[in-house]
């Protein structure tokens, strides 16, 4: 079963999203990013180059012909995928399919268009009993 991680108390979604994506990469391990929403996904992609003047994280979109080589791929559909292991959602929704994935990593803000929709989606996994673990970024980015 999908376990469920919930990052919850981040000043800023998209920055605290990068670095567990910096920390996933570091760790050599592969990442789904689900962000259907063209601004949020353009976002995470400029704090990805962004993200430390010193290294690169490895990304691309999902459709990309650099996809099979690269270990963080942000996609908007999750029809076709590339790997089931973990999968990040930057949505507002419950991504479709999650339950093919290893684990879940949802990554919430303070801001009440974010937080409010995350709660909906904790209590929709803590319903049909994914075990959800919860932990603090605040005063994180």
């Amino acid at each position: 079963m999908t376990q469920v991680f919930f990052y919850h108390g981040a000043t800023d979604r998209i920055l605290a999203a990068a670095g567990l994506i910096a920390k996933a990469c570091a760790q050599k391990k592969a990442l789904l990013v689900y962000a259907p929403d063209p601004a949020v996904a353009s976002a995470l992609d400029r704090a990805l180059w962004v993200h430390s003047p010193t290294s690169f994280l490895p990304h691309v979109a999902a459709e990309s012909p650099l996809a099979g080589e690269t270990p963080v791929l942000i996609t908007g559909n999750l029809d076709v995928l590339p790997q089931d292991e973990r999968l990040m959602n930057l949505s507002a929704e419950v991504p479709p399919g999650f339950s093919r994935f290893t684990s879940l990593i949802e990554v919430v803000s303070e801001a009440p268009e974010i937080r409010q929709p995350a709660r909906e989606r904790f209590k929709f996994y803590k319903d049909r009993g994914y075990e959800i673990q919860t932990l603090d970024l605040a005063g994180k980015a």
